[in-house]
């Protein structure tokens, strides 16, 4: 009986044998390494666009092409969608209450990261390859 009575989860919790999914943690550190990660790399994105205002559709390309910017452009990629997939499921789980609703709108932030990272990692490659 003691240890119920230290416990912090409620008796219906405690029945239902629900309790700490463990994995909140892990998330809201991702959110935070994701943005900080960002922060360099939308500056530096933004630099690289900055120096291809008005050039010739070729340097563009070739600015673009080149493996430093490439390597820029694919992490601030990466970290990007990865730091959105993670706040909208963030927003999913807060505001969305039916349990289907909730698993197929996971389902489908999970589907369009995916689809936009990849169209995105494409082009960025695309540009270095050719």
């Amino acid at each position: 009986m003691a240890n119920e009575s230290s416990s912090l989860r409620t008796p219906m919790g405690r029945v239902r044998h629900l309790g700490s999914a463990k994995s909140g943690t892990h998330h809201a550190w991702m959110m935070r390494v994701t943005s900080m990660a960002l922060i360099p790399l939308t500056i530096l994105f933004v630099c690289i666009l900055i120096s291809l205002v008005g050039a010739d559709p070729v340097s563009a390309r070739a600015t673009l092409g080149s493996t430093g910017v490439a390597v820029v452009m694919l992490l601030f990629i990466l970290a990007g969608v990865y730091h959105m997939q993670l706040g909208m499921q963030t927003i999913i789980e807060d505001y969305i209450h039916g349990h289907n609703a909730k698993t197929w709108a996971i389902l489908l932030n999970l589907a369009f990261s995916a689809v936009i990272g990849l169209a995105c990692v494409y082009a960025v490659l695309k540009l270095s390859f050719v």
